[in-house]
């Protein structure tokens, strides 16, 4: 059993950065994937980026590739998001999930998932 909190959401004005923390509870999380969702209102869920347990794969979607980065540190049970250039589109709730998945952009292989973290993001 996984336990996902996420933190580091907030307003921010559009060109400012955000670093959003997914906590995980549970001595397996360190071999787990990880990825980023997010879900703005009346759309559909969308894949962020992605890490694997090791930290030696990352995937992104287009829409950040360049501006956001994703990485993990084991020891403290933690993966971050890294937002740069943000932009008003970027505006969503933002979920982190884990689980040992095949295809690491598909929500629907995780496990896993917390209560999500919004961001704002205005012009």
């Amino acid at each position: 059993q996984v336990h996902l909190v996420e933190s580091g959401g907030g307003l921010v004005q559009a060109g400012g950065s955000l670093r959003l923390s997914c906590a995980a509870s549970g001595h397996t999380f360190s071999y787990y994937q990880v990825g980023w969702f997010r879900q703005a209102p009346g759309k559909e869920r969308e894949f962020v980026a992605a890490i694997t347990w090791s930290g030696a794969n990352t995937d992104y979607a287009d829409s950040v590739k360049g501006r956001f980065t994703i990485s993990r540190d084991n020891a403290k049970n933690t993966v971050y998001l890294q937002m740069n250039s943000l932009k008003p589109e970027d505006t969503a709730n933002y979920y982190c999930a884990a689980g040992r998945v095949a295809t690491m952009t598909r929500w629907d292989e995780y496990n896993y998932w917390g209560q999500g973290t919004q961001v704002t993001v205005s012009s």
